[in-house]
């Protein structure tokens, strides 16, 4: 089945939200209990509640449903993040806090960590729509993560005040842009090797934190210029 076949996202009713909704949090459970090899169509079609048929119709391939489910805990935390901005004086500090943060939810559920990490190695040509939706997710939470936290609440404002998304950041630079991406390959290549047991929790760690500091490098034209060799 193609992709232009399933049911568009944002066409989708409230009815057929809903029940996509239920395919990825069965999804999610199926991984959670057993990893990339217990999500199977039907299996995923029974927890779910729906038709083997109906689950074609929204992803075809157990490889579009982890990589959806991806998609979908990266907006749980794009949501989390505009509600909790992270702390830090620099844009390196509050990218690697919040790359940090989704690292720590990656542990608590190891199994589907690795399933939805696989999926986006296995994904090919047919699924490099999702593949690229969850990296502009990824890159629009880096992003924004770069930004200045919100100013505090003025005194005598309503406490209840709906909370809002830090103000925006400068147009990053493009030494920053290419930092950016560096960042997005350091994240995925330290959740490989620790999936694998090839990095620690300290070492995924310190190449995040070392990965973001990338960030803080000036702009080109804002160097300091070359110091001339002192006269002899």
């Amino acid at each position: 089945m193609t992709t232009a076949s399933r049911p568009c996202p944002a066409a989708l009713t409230e009815r057929q939200e809903a029940r996509r909704r239920r395919i990825l949090d069965a999804t999610a459970r199926l991984a959670c209990r057993g990893g990339f090899e217990a999500v199977q169509m039907r299996g995923v079609a029974e927890e779910a509640g729906v038709a083997l048929g109906t689950l074609y119709r929204y992803f075809p391939s157990k490889v579009h449903l982890l990589v959806a489910t991806m998609q979908d805990r990266l907006d749980h935390l794009h949501t989390t993040l505009r509600r909790r901005p992270p702390a830090g004086d620099s844009p390196s500090e509050r990218v690697a806090g919040t790359l940090l943060r989704a690292f720590r939810s990656l542990q608590r559920d190891p199994q589907l960590a690795d399933a939805m990490v696989r999926a986006l190695t296995f994904a090919d040509r047919g699924v490099s729509a999702e593949v690229e939706t969850v990296s502009r997710r990824t890159t629009a939470i880096i992003l924004e993560a770069m930004a200045p936290p919100p100013a505090p609440r003025a005194p005598g404002a309503p406490s209840r005040a709906r909370p809002h998304p830090p103000e925006p950041a400068r147009e990053p630079t493009p030494e920053q842009l290419s930092a950016v991406r560096v960042i997005e390959h350091t994240w995925h290549a330290t959740l490989i090797a620790w999936l694998s047991g090839r990095a620690s929790v300290a070492q995924v760690r310190t190449d995040i934190e070392t990965a973001s500091r990338l960030l803080d490098l000036p702009a080109r034209g804002a160097r300091e210029p070359a110091r001339r060799p002192s006269a002899p």
